[in-house]
């Protein structure tokens, strides 16, 4: 079926009470890295600033839990704290409903509810849930994103102790249905270990049988490519001739490898600067238009504290920013909620299987 985007409403800035909102009052950074006092912090949701009286500006490059500047050309910019500089001016004002001249949007692509009881079974998504619907629904969004958008994929390291799902992921890869790649040390390394030995964690990927001494393979994979220089070097020296990492290499596709304080090696790539591995991620999830994080929940949590809700595509066309959440754990995907991503869609399976199954549907015979 043809995807079909949800409506963008927009705030009726011409009725009250909007029309008796102030504008924003900006106050200037007197210490680098701190706020004014009563700053404004950003949500996921459609933001909107009276910069004068009038005109509103839109944030068009959001994040949560961060500040927005005015810059010199009369723009805004959202920042982190540590980012933010003497003298910069920074919108402050803690009401959100035009009250200190700051809109949040929350019902922006609100679609109507068929159902009107107050009380329903089964509404929030649990192991017993039916997610035929949600596959359908993602392999039309898929679809659209291969060549309209910009997909982020989020991957824990279980998606490698797999031979079916690793290679039903490759071919994704290949189909043009990954713009981006996130992971840890784990992801990669497991992913090295399966080119080179065959095993995650020293158990074959497809039998799930211990090999002797299996327990150094990932070691000695993590040892081999620091030799070389690289997970790239590795590819290109065939040392590593299948999997996920040859795969985005391959295809020139940004990824980034953020650090653990539990790393073990780690592979070269790997970013060990928190900070810096977030610069790199925050880079990539401002073209996000689909997330996908499966059985990473650490990872999916970060993924989601940094995107927004929506994106402006085109002529200042807003459009949402589909998130989805994959684990089998309901405690995973409440937590991910918790942590104030709230427009996350869960499907509650392993990773394993939802990779095959959206394989098999977005790339039949």
């Amino acid at each position: 079926m043809p995807f079909v985007f949800p409506t963008y409403s927009p705030p009726e800035f011409n009725q009250c009470p909007l029309t008796s909102s102030p504008a924003v009052r900006f106050k200037k950074v007197k210490i680098t890295g701190v706020a004014p006092e009563s700053f404004h912090a950003t949500s996921i949701y459609p933001e909107y600033f009276q910069v004068r009286k009038g005109e509103w500006l839109l944030l068009k490059e959001s994040r949560m839990d961060c500040v927005v500047v005015l810059e010199k050309d009369g723009s805004l910019s959202v920042r982190e704290f540590r980012n933010i500089k003497t003298g910069d001016e920074v919108a402050c004002g803690r009401r959100e409903n035009g009250e200190d001249g700051i809109f949040v949007h929350n019902d922006a692509f609100r679609s109507p509810d068929p159902g009107s009881d107050k009380f329903s079974f089964r509404t929030y998504p649990s192991r017993e849930t039916s997610f035929s619907v949600d596959y359908d629904e993602l392999y039309s969004l898929l679809n659209y994103e291969r060549k309209n958008g910009f997909i982020i994929w989020v991957l824990g390291p279980a998606l490698t102790f797999d031979r079916d799902a690793r290679e039903s992921f490759v071919r994704l890869i290949k189909g043009g249905y990954v713009h981006s790649l996130f992971a840890g040390n784990a992801l990669a390394t497991h992913d090295v270990e399966g080119a080179i030995f065959g095993t995650a964690l020293g158990q074959d990927i497809y039998s799930k049988k211990t090999a002797a001494l299996g327990h150094y393979n990932h070691l000695d994979a993590l040892n081999r490519i620091r030799a070389v220089g690289s997970i790239k070097k590795g590819v290109n020296k065939g040392i590593i001739n299948d999997g996920i990492m040859r795969a985005v290499i391959k295809k020139e596709i940004p990824y980034v490898l953020a650090g653990s304080i539990r790393d073990d090696g780690p592979l070269p790539e790997v970013i060990g600067d928190a900070y810096e591995a977030q610069e790199k991620m925050r880079v990539l999830t401002r073209r996000a238009t689909t997330v996908i994080a499966l059985a990473t929940q650490l990872h999916a949590i970060a993924a989601g504290n940094m995107v927004p809700s929506y994106t402006v595509a085109g002529k200042n066309r807003v459009r949402p920013v589909f998130f989805y959440i994959v684990d089998m754990s309901e405690f995973a995907v409440s937590k991910l909620a918790n942590r104030g991503s709230l427009t996350a869609r869960s499907i509650l399976t392993n990773a394993q299987d939802f990779v095959v199954i959206i394989e098999r549907g977005l790339l039949k015979e």
